[in-house]
């Protein structure tokens, strides 16, 4: 049995994160900005992919609410973000603003057309 945890309804994480469980009933999909209506979809969303997956509803509920937070990226946190990611590859400064200015142009979020200079002023302040 590759994953004996699972059989016990627990999830657990990767390096440095905290261990948690949940139930559907007291995920919180961000209530603040959600409306009621979504939040059942959320659950709904939840319950069908504990059903149709391999994932327990506990994993089903923490994946769901890491997409939720992926997608609610903005772009300045994106900059941010890769910029560290793109640092790590060993990337030049330069490269990454040319990287990151045509991957802004591919994301789901509408980003202005930064230049260099913008790039540079988000990441360093």
């Amino acid at each position: 049995m590759l994953f004996p945890e699972r059989q016990a309804g627990l999830f657990l994480p990767e390096f440095g994160q905290e261990c948690w469980e949940m139930s559907r009933e007291s995920a919180d999909f961000g209530s603040a900005s959600i409306s009621e209506g979504a939040q059942d979809e959320m659950g709904e969303l939840v319950d069908y992919l504990a059903r149709s997956s391999r994932l327990t509803p506990q994993e089903a509920a923490r994946l769901v609410q890491e997409v939720l937070a992926f997608m609610s990226e903005i772009p300045e946190d994106f900059i941010r973000r890769r910029h560290l990611a793109l640092q790590a590859q060993g990337l030049s400064n330069r490269a990454i603003y040319l990287q990151i200015s045509e991957e802004l142009a591919r994301r789901r979020f509408r980003a202005p057309e930064y230049s260099e200079r913008q790039i540079r002023r988000i990441i360093y302040g």
